[in-house]
């Protein structure tokens, strides 16, 4: 790597900082924490979304029981888009089709039923919502009336912390623009995540983005001037990027006044229901891809660039100037583990000891619900090793581990007996750190936090094979058994 700190735009300063992660990370990768080829796989649910059985409905609610307050948090998934971006894992359905939109939301409307009827309530009483996609803010201003009208009227909102929207920037300008920001206001609506993935006008295109760096800009001021709390994406280590053009579009980013701005890593290998286009599209151009040397560069730079606006990690791979701004959605599913219901293609519930996606296929979705049924297809009623897993994962992830809440949720669980081998040696790697009150990652663990929480997976659900690690003390399939008191001499 020849590149010097003048040629990308930072300091000599950050420059070492930047080398002296990918150091880290090399380190790492020798004594087992990464994979030997440096493969990223986020760590977002627990087991990984695409590793479920098949899961019936009555076999999910058999032994369910409603939460004691009663809350969910609550998701709504819209799978339309403009055109496919390169990077998206997810099925959806593109081009303006009004009749298809009409047609699924209607089915939506009907699956809100059919829930609700399962769970025995006349209404949802909510603590959050998020409204997702595809791209949720590509339905027409009527259409998007017409959603919000059947799904508030199905909501108690009195209690609503948060109501979050997950929109293109492309939907959010010109007549139509402004007239969905007023109508997702009218209805409660007070914060968006703008997907504006790189403010580099070559990298959208490779990103086959439907904005452009004019709009995503247009979208940030519109929805600065509605009211809007603000969280802006980008993607790192994407093909087409440089060190130089990932530097300019963060010292770019926080000049534009967002509350939240938030960094996701590239991933090559489907950890949805489809296999992005991107994965072609490195095999085809190989040459236009950062290597993860230049990937952990990327991210090491931003967290400093941030820091030096007065950005800091927040939620994990969200940073922002006060505390008071994040998802609620994300922190209530992810962190405190409450329970939470989705509805939509591809849709997934999380209910306290359980876990259900529904159908990614069109078809079957609209089947299902004309039946009466959900349209799930795969999901977990976890045992206890599995849950002592997922209280353990999500957190660790996301935020810390508090320990009255884990043994809240694992039956009496106690965190300071469980997984002591691998919590001290992870402690002894300066990767965790540890109160009487909670479980969480240092400086250098947040920088890896996904592969940390990889060590707690059992082993029929860490992302690569055994052989696919080195067999160092930091290979995650040392120690999985939760009760082990001993270190085991080899790898399992």
């Amino acid at each position: 790597m020849n590149t010097t700190a003048g040629n990308v735009g930072v300091s000599d300063t950050l420059m070492q900082k930047a080398l002296s992660r990918v150091a880290d990370f090399r380190r790492f990768r020798e004594e087992g924490l990464i994979c030997r080829n440096g493969e990223f796989f986020p760590s977002v649910h627990y087991p990984p979304i695409t590793m479920y059985s098949e899961l019936d409905e009555d076999a999910l609610f058999e032994t369910y029981t409603l939460p004691q307050d009663r809350k969910f948090d609550v998701y709504a998934h819209i799978p339309f888009c403009k055109q496919r971006c390169v990077f998206c894992h997810y099925p959806v359905m593109l081009g303006k089709k009004q009749a298809e939109m009409d047609q699924y939301l209607a089915a939506m409307e009907k699956e809100m039923d059919i829930y609700m009827r399962r769970l025995s309530i006349d209404r949802i009483k909510v603590r959050s919502i998020l409204v997702g996609g595809g791209t949720p803010s590509y339905l027409s201003p009527q259409q998007l009336t017409h959603f919000l009208n059947f799904f508030t009227r199905r909501l108690d909102l009195s209690e609503c912390e948060q109501f979050n929207w997950d929109v293109d920037p492309s939907t959010l300008v010109g007549q139509d623009g402004l007239e969905r920001l007023r109508i997702l206001r009218g209805y409660g609506s007070d914060r968006l995540t703008l997907g504006i993935q790189s403010l580099d006008p070559t990298v959208l295109e490779i990103m086959n983005r439907p904005h452009d760096k004019s709009v995503a800009l247009e979208a940030i001021e519109n929805s600065h001037n509605a009211g809007y709390q603000i969280n802006i994406e980008f993607i790192f280590g994407h093909p087409g990027e440089t060190l130089a053009s990932w530097v300019a579009s963060m010292r770019e980013a926080v000049t534009l006044g967002t509350e939240e701005i938030q960094l996701y890593r590239l991933k090559v290998e489907a950890y949805g229901d489809y296999q992005a286009p991107v994965k072609k599209l490195i095999d085809k151009r190989p040459d236009r891809v950062p290597s993860h040397d230049e990937a952990i560069m990327m991210k090491q730079f931003a967290i400093d660039i941030l820091a030096e606006n007065g950005y800091r990690e927040n939620l994990r791979r969200v940073y922002t100037k006060e505390r008071k701004h994040y998802s609620c959605y994300a922190h209530n599913q992810c962190c405190m583990l409450y329970d939470e219901v989705g509805f939509g293609l591809t849709a997934f519930s999380s209910l306290r000891d359980r876990f259900v996606l529904n159908t990614p296929n069109f078809g079957e979705y609209y089947q299902a619900i004309e039946e009466g049924r959900l349209p799930l297809n795969r999901g977990l009623v976890r045992d206890l090793d599995q849950q002592i897993r997922w209280a353990i994962v999500l957190p660790l992830k996301n935020r810390d581990v508090y320990k009255k809440t884990f043994q809240r949720l694992t039956g009496g669980e106690s965190l300071n007996h469980l997984f002591r081998p691998k919590i001290a040696r992870l402690k002894a790697y300066g990767l965790l750190q540890e109160s009487e009150r909670n479980l969480g990652l240092t400086e250098l663990g947040t920088f890896f936090a996904d592969e940390v929480a990889h060590q707690f997976h059992h082993q029929d659900y860490i992302p690569h094979s055994q052989e696919a690690y080195a067999s160092g003390p930091l290979n995650p399939y040392l120690d999985t058994d939760p009760y082990a008191t001993e270190s085991m001499a080899a790898v399992a």
